[in-house]
């Protein structure tokens, strides 16, 4: 009798287990799940903007509630933000890596505790994701530095020559954020160009305008700059205003870095930048809501997705401008 009693009981729970996946096929599958999504920057930024809309658009395809946080690109903040997330106990979190293996790990072993998955997105953090299993949204950020340099020699020709000067900002003390444009380093050395590299200045990442004096400063003392590399889409769409302060023409240096967005299309228009490697944002912000729900409604595995795509140029940012315009690209 006990065993036809636990048979029922498989059945049952089979049965069960069945009708809830049906359900969950259905449209807003992934309704009462509630996922804290961090948006990086400021609100309405121009990068992480492009972030929200793909989040909210995976909210919308999936029933899922989409909650948006804002941190100003401050990375204290995005720490002490994520602890508060924890302590509020949403179903799932989809987290900047910007602080860091070793500032994110205790938090992560938090969330693992409180059984809260975690999904990184943006800036990878190889040992947290190791330790606990999770997944990644994002560019292979060095390999895609690397990209960007060769890129930019082939795209160069002769405008670039060993022994000329480049300059290449990034938040350096940060060594998972700076890994891509560690990349473009690298590349640049080794094809025998002085590189500097120049620390974004306090705030700088949600105002580029603060970095103003050290770029202006630093180009005046090293004339022979041809070649600026900007970490991100909303300093290649500030580049016309560096180069105006240095009274330099459009073509006269070189401007090359990341991501897309409007302010970008209008520097490309301008001819101050010569190639941007995209890492699509979008994807960034829908893939990890997606991949959440399908952790908390499916029991499936967290997704790693390169969403390094590829390069737009010069020649060929027109067919992309539309996009970039409706805040996709």
């Amino acid at each position: 009798m006990k065993t036809i009693a636990r048979a029922l009981a498989g059945a049952a729970s089979a049965l069960a287990l069945m009708a809830g996946a049906a359900a969950a096929q259905t449209a807003n599958w992934c309704e009462g799940q509630t996922i804290r999504v961090f948006s990086g920057g400021p609100a309405g930024g121009a990068f992480n903007s492009i972030i929200d809309r793909g989040a909210l658009q995976a909210g919308e395809d999936t029933g899922a509630n989409v909650e948006i946080i804002y941190s100003d690109w401050d990375f204290d903040r995005m720490v002490q933000q994520l602890r508060e997330a924890i302590s509020q106990q949403p179903d799932g979190i989809a987290m900047m890596g910007h602080p860091g293996d070793d500032a994110l790990m205790p938090l992560a072993q938090q969330a693992a505790d409180a059984g809260i998955p975690i999904m990184y997105m943006n800036v990878d953090v190889p040992e947290v994701r190791a330790a606990f299993g999770s997944g990644y949204v994002g560019a292979t950020l060095y390999d895609q530095g690397v990209s960007l340099g060769q890129e930019t020699l082939r795209l160069a020709g002769d405008r670039l020559q060993p022994g000329q000067t480049a300059v290449v900002m990034s938040r350096w003390e940060s060594e998972n954020r700076a890994q891509r444009e560690l990349g473009l380093v690298a590349v640049l050395e080794e094809f025998g160009m002085n590189v500097i590299k120049l620390q974004e200045a306090e705030g700088a990442s949600a105002d580029q305008m603060l970095q103003l004096p050290a770029l202006t400063a630093t180009m005046l003392s090293n004339p022979d700059t041809t070649l600026v590399g900007y970490p991100g889409g909303p300093w290649l769409s500030a580049a016309p205003i560096f180069m105006d302060a240095v009274g330099k023409e459009p073509g006269e240096v070189l401007g090359v870095g990341f991501d897309l967005g409007q302010g970008v299309m209008r520097a490309f228009e301008a001819g101050h930048v010569l190639v941007t490697s995209d890492q699509q944002p979008y994807l960034q912000g829908y893939m990890p809501v997606l991949s959440l729900c399908q952790q908390l409604v499916y029991q499936l595995s967290p997704l790693v997705v390169d969403t390094g795509a590829g390069f737009v140029t010069a020649d060929n940012y027109g067919a992309v401008a539309p996009l970039a315009e409706a805040g996709i690209r």
